[in-house]
């Protein structure tokens, strides 16, 4: 999947959470679709795509979700 579709689907993801109130349960929220929605290719490109390309605008939400690790295997 190309950079720019993960960053587009990722930044929705936050967009949507974005309407949580406790930003920690926002946080929770982005990390825990991705950790089950997304495969660990698309993972491993988020993560990937931030180191690579720190220019990229991600939402507030995804950046924090990226914080911690996120699981590349389920």
């Amino acid at each position: 999947m190309s950079t720019e579709s993960l960053i587009k689907m990722a930044n929705q993801i936050g967009q949507y959470f974005a309407s949580e109130p406790d930003t920690e349960l926002a946080v929770k929220g982005v990390r825990q679709h991705i950790q089950n929605f997304w495969t660990p290719v698309m993972r491993r490109q988020l993560a990937a795509c931030r180191v690579e390309h720190s220019g990229a605008v991600l939402h507030p939400l995804v950046l924090a979700a990226l914080t911690e690790p996120v699981e590349t295997t389920r």
